[in-house]
């Protein structure tokens, strides 16, 4: 790949897929994009239907939660995918997936999903983010589980994520 001169004005536009369920989306999650946003020209929120993970919050009310979050950012866009992922990054041009890394068990995850996507797809790149400290402990899991039993999980998520659950587990 040849780089970009003062003499060649063209520039590499720069696409970053952050896949994952957002079961719900976090803080944790919106601080990656942001990190994400001034990195890349453009990051695409792919919501994975997530059918194997039985999420609570539908396909659709995920989309809606994490298109709602980004609304103020012209440069995020949502989309929701089925299938393999790297077909999906192929699809939409994109230059690297994002992962978001909290612990060290994250990063043998991750480290063996990127060589494993790597091996279907020669031209796939991860790109591996830490949140800020202060969420590095939040888990979409913990969440769902701290707002099931009735716990206050507002300093976690966005707030129309915190609505979302009071609706759907009747917290009101």
């Amino acid at each position: 790949m040849s780089h970009p001169t003062a003499a060649n004005s063209s520039k590499l536009h720069t696409k970053i897929l952050y896949p994952g369920t957002f079961d719900p989306i976090t803080n944790g999650h919106v601080d990656l994009v942001k990190r994400a946003t001034k990195l890349f020209d453009e990051v695409v929120i792919a919501v994975a239907s997530g059918h194997h993970k039985k999420p609570l919050f539908s396909f659709e009310e995920r989309v809606t939660l994490v298109e709602t979050v980004f609304a103020d950012l012209p440069q995020v866009s949502v989309i929701g995918f089925e299938g393999l992922l790297v077909d999906f990054m192929r699809e939409k041009n994109a230059t690297a997936v994002l992962r978001g890394l909290r612990a060290m068990s994250d990063f043998e995850y991750e480290f063996q999903l990127a060589n494993m996507n790597r091996e279907l797809d020669e031209n796939f790149e991860a790109v591996f983010l830490t949140p800020s400290q202060n969420y590095s402990f939040i888990s979409s899991t913990m969440i769902r589980e701290i707002a099931k039993l009735g716990g206050d999980v507002t300093k976690f998520v966005p707030q129309c994520v915190s609505q979302g659950f009071a609706e759907k587990l009747n917290l009101k």
